[in-house]
């Protein structure tokens, strides 16, 4: 949206278009209202960041709506919880996408970026990998270089240390964990890095769905952890993201 309007800008000043269509072309700028939703096309703007799609509880009508309406603005799309049935269903409206069932994440007119920084994502068990590979993606499709490595959980913590340097060398961590939730504290401990906790809902009946984990890295004695919200990939690798770019292009 930045690059649109910038060369908006210098349309105008080569005289390229006339004011009013410019004032046209940007009249839908602060949000578009399509009825059962307002798309935020301000978003990027302010926060350099495009408005993303949850896709659970919205109907396949809904969300083919909202895919349309920015498809047609030439905008990538990113389509988080989102059902594999529905998704299957919008890929036949629009093939220019990907689904990935695990993390349950649609992503249509993706844009080839150029990667910065470097985030490293832990998934302590392989029953993780949906959370993990959630955040993985919301990363990538923001533009931030990441790398995922799965099951190096505190359960065999000789897994962990294998990947010591490469984790050593990222400018951020993502670290998920169901079960007890314990792998956050751990590798705060061991790296200085700060470190984004996210708990899930993998785990026997004690783990309360994801409770559990949730209050084990909320009461972490391991300074530089942020915890987000149970099996919220999405909310670890938006925040993972921004940090990353901020020291990337520092």
């Amino acid at each position: 949206m930045q690059k649109k309007l910038l060369q908006l800008f210098s349309e105008i000043y080569n005289n390229n278009i006339t004011p009013e269509q410019a004032l046209e072309k940007v009249k839908f700028l602060p949000f578009q209202d399509i009825s059962h939703t307002k798309i935020d096309t301000h978003r990027e703007i302010r926060t350099n960041l495009q408005e993303v799609i949850f896709g659970r509880n919205k109907t396949f009508e809904e969300l083919s709506d909202i895919v349309k309406t920015l498809t047609d603005k030439d905008e990538q799309v990113l389509i988080t919880k989102i059902q594999k049935g529905k998704a299957q269903k919008l890929l036949k409206n629009f093939p220019n996408g990907n689904y990935h069932p695990k993390s349950k994440i649609l992503i249509i007119n993706e844009k080839k970026q150029v990667l910065k920084g470097n985030i490293t994502i832990l998934a302590a068990g392989t029953s993780d990998i949906p959370i993990a590979e959630e955040a993985y993606l919301t990363a990538k499709f923001f533009a931030s270089n990441v790398e995922l490595i799965v099951d190096v959980g505190v359960a065999g913590l000789h897994r962990l240390l294998e990947y010591k340097d490469k984790i050593s060398n990222a400018n951020i961590i993502i670290a998920v964990a169901g079960m007890e939730g314990a792998l956050p504290s751990v590798v705060a401990g061991l790296f200085g890095k700060p470190v984004v906790a996210v708990p899930t809902s993998v785990g026997y009946g004690a783990n309360f769905n994801g409770i559990a984990p949730l209050l084990t890295m909320l009461n972490s004695c391991a300074p530089g952890i942020t915890v987000v919200n149970v099996d919220n990939g999405f909310g670890a690798g938006v925040y993972a993201h921004m940090i990353n770019q901020m020291i990337a292009e520092s």
